[in-house]
């Protein structure tokens, strides 16, 4: 890590902003891991951590998991050698209580990257995406056409358009998100330490961008 600072990083944005992508190749680039709220819960139920076990009787009733037992999880995976350099939040904290409670653990972000794109472009970029149902490749009917924009071009399975891409799935996904989680935002900012990120057209202009953020950062701008 450039200046031996420890990168604690968590993306933010609206679902299908592109947020997940970035956080990948931050990850690569700075040899940092991304820590998945889902992952972890999973992992710490399959070891039978304490705390996991605790979780499991939350998940296998369909409850959800209480913040504080979120937290809990997620400093414990923190607290590994791995993450001695820093690493990247996914899918935590999606809501202010969740980001006041990581903040008493002590361990703190120093960066949040904001990656803003309007919803009608989300809407736009999910609902055009296709699957293949047989082999499960991805395209899109805008931006990754197949031939026929029917088949698959790899091995001419029929295209599915998943339910959670549906528009109208995407609207309510995006209402929650503004009414939940773009808070956070307020939060992060009045800290000193949200950066934005105008998402682009192109993923790599999108990733520039990202780069340049996280590297001002690391300079100490």
């Amino acid at each position: 890590m450039k200046e031996n600072k420890a990168l604690k990083l968590m993306f933010f944005g609206a679902p299908g902003a592109g947020k997940g992508t970035q956080a990948e190749i931050a990850a690569e680039r700075y040899s940092i891991p991304t820590i998945s709220t889902g992952a972890i819960l999973r992992e710490a139920i399959a070891e039978k951590t304490e705390l996991g076990k605790m979780a499991a009787g939350y998940v296998e009733t369909g409850a959800l998991v209480p913040d504080d037992l979120i937290v809990g999880i997620i400093r414990e995976r923190l607290s590994e050698d791995d993450c001695k350099n820093g690493f990247i939040l996914d899918g935590f904290p999606r809501t202010l209580a969740q980001a006041r409670a990581f903040e008493e653990t002590g361990i703190g972000l120093s960066l949040v990257i904001d990656i803003e794109v309007d919803d009608e472009r989300i809407v736009e970029r999910m609902s055009g995406r296709r699957v293949c149902a047989a082999c499960g490749a991805t395209y899109h009917t805008k931006y990754n056409p197949t031939a026929d924009g029917v088949h698959c071009d790899e091995c001419g399975g029929e295209l599915t358009c998943r339910r959670d891409d549906d528009p109208e799935v995407v609207r309510h996904r995006l209402e929650t998100y503004h009414e939940q989680t773009e808070p956070l935002r307020a939060f992060y900012e009045e800290k000193g330490i949200l950066r934005v990120v105008i998402g682009q057209e192109k993923l790599d202009d999108t990733t520039a961008l990202t780069v340049d953020a996280i590297e001002s950062y690391l300079r100490g701008e």
